[in-house]
């Protein structure tokens, strides 16, 4: 039988039965790994956007404000993304990650965009137990990427296409909350930087310790994750990690690093994981980012950060990965 999944637990069996590459074996950081309890993220119907009641307008404007600066993470219903669409998607993807490894890692499909597990891994608290498509908007329309695929290639420009109209309005409404018009982060954000995630987590046959995407904050401006109903994803919260419970109607929503930038820290950027599980996992996430020469200011001053364009953050994003095994982010930037 032909194998779908990348060769995870051959590739890393020394890292994972090395005693001292384990992270369980560490007291700090089992501490750090322990779950306080399952969480409901805050949920907001955005048909209240739409409302002819001014007062129901606002409402719902200030429920994402309120949940941005105190959660960095929301869930959304009523979010114009048909269930048919996100049904369709799902479909699609589970027949690209069913593809051959052999093939997914060689026939460069999808922008030669395909990744898994974690090359730079020395310990296992590095290792990212999953694959992924990493595909940048601007290729998603060339039927080249896809090979046989084109039933994926029409599904998916329509999914973007979803995804990019709700993190534009999201964005937006998040703008005016700090008195800016609307339009402020549409002018500062370009679909050449904005990116499509395609997840999939094993099954994980070694430890529930194991990070099926290792701690870390996003570093754009939005990300709306649309996720199936396994479970798995956590974040920091009053300084211990909850538990995201699964909602089949939401979408989930999480400020990035740049927002917080520019919000002058209003909005919260949250640090999150997800945890490698004995069942498999889909997830796909949309992540609305800037021009790579966009300058990132703070909307108001005195600013705490520096400016600063995403080809910098990410240029150093990489540069402290590479060097020190883990992403540093905004405090780089703090004047």
């Amino acid at each position: 039988m032909v194998d779908y999944n990348p060769p995870l637990l051959r590739q890393y069996a020394t890292l994972l039965h090395h005693p001292s590459s384990n992270p369980a074996l560490n007291s700090n950081e089992c501490c750090t790994r322990v779950v306080m309890e399952e969480c409901q993220l805050p949920l907001i119907d955005l048909n209240g956007l739409k409302s002819h009641d001014e007062k129901e307008r606002v409402r719902c404007a200030m429920a994402i404000f309120k949940a941005s600066s105190e959660w960095g993470f929301f869930q959304v219903v009523n979010h114009g993304i048909s269930p048919e669409l996100v049904k369709k998607m799902r479909s699609e993807q589970l027949k690209l990650f069913q593809t051959p490894f052999e093939l997914k890692a060689t026939c460069r499909l999808l922008n030669d965009s395909y990744r898994w597990g974690t090359p730079t891994a020395t310990q296992t608290n590095q290792l990212s137990w999953s694959e992924a498509f990493h595909i940048p908007l601007t290729k998603i329309s060339e039927e080249s990427c896809y090979g046989q695929s084109s039933s994926l290639r029409e599904v998916m420009r329509e999914f973007a296409a979803a995804m990019s109209k709700l993190a534009r309005l999201l964005a937006g409404v998040l703008a005016e909350n700090l008195g800016n018009r609307r339009e402020v982060i549409q002018d500062i954000c370009d679909e050449s930087a904005c990116f499509l995630r395609l997840n999939h987590y094993p099954a994980c046959p070694v430890s529930s310790e194991l990070f099926g995407l290792v701690p870390h904050t996003d570093s754009g401006f939005l990300t709306i994750l649309c996720q199936d109903q396994v479970g798995g994803l956590q974040l920091m919260k009053d300084y211990k990690w909850v538990a995201v419970k699964p909602n089949q109607e939401a979408l989930i929503v999480n400020i990035g690093d740049l927002f917080q930038a520019w919000s002058n820290d209003v909005y919260k950027s949250v640090e999150h994981r997800v945890m490698a599980g004995k069942m498999e996992r889909y997830s796909i996430a949309y992540f609305l980012c800037p021009s790579y020469d966009s300058l990132v200011g703070s909307c108001k001053e005195p600013s705490i950060y520096r400016q600063f364009t995403f080809g910098e953050y990410r240029k150093q994003v990489r540069e402290d990965v590479s060097k020190m095994g883990h992403k540093v982010g905004l405090s780089r930037f703090v004047l």
